[in-house]
């Protein structure tokens, strides 16, 4: 991994953004990826059709934590539909740093938790169960 982004990394996990919960959220979603322990919880507050205000809560490895960060950051303002478009590709483009299939839940867990609570989105398309 470039030292660029595991510093990129490594500074959203020791200082996450946008870390905390928000008192009476809109909508709010924890979910945790079982294989490692990983978990997170996202709390949005939603005024006409845009993210007014998001927190996320959670533990885990330093991927799963600072892709939590940064994507509160990215939706933070955005419209809902923008959120409802914002991708796995997109997320993972964010991040950086490439990741083996193991780590692409870490990487991909915020994004799955967000979509769950605003949409229902159970699992991704082509996930199983």
């Amino acid at each position: 991994m470039d030292d660029f982004y595991r510093e990129f990394i490594l500074d959203h996990y020791k200082r996450p953004r946008n870390f905390g919960t928000l008192e009476d959220p809109d909508v709010t979603h924890e979910e945790d990826n079982p294989l490692c322990g990983d978990r997170i919880r996202i709390d949005l507050k939603l005024r006409e059709g845009h993210v007014a205000d998001v927190r996320f809560t959670g533990q885990g490895c330093a991927i799963s934590q600072a892709a939590a960060s940064l994507l509160t950051e990215k939706i933070k303002g955005a419209s809902l539909e923008r959120v409802r478009g914002f991708s796995k590709e997109e997320m993972l483009e964010i991040l950086g740093v490439p990741l083996s299939p193991i780590r692409l839940k870490c990487g991909l867990l915020a994004l799955k938790v967000l979509k769950t609570g605003l949409y229902g989105l159970q699992r991704w398309p082509g996930e199983e169960g």
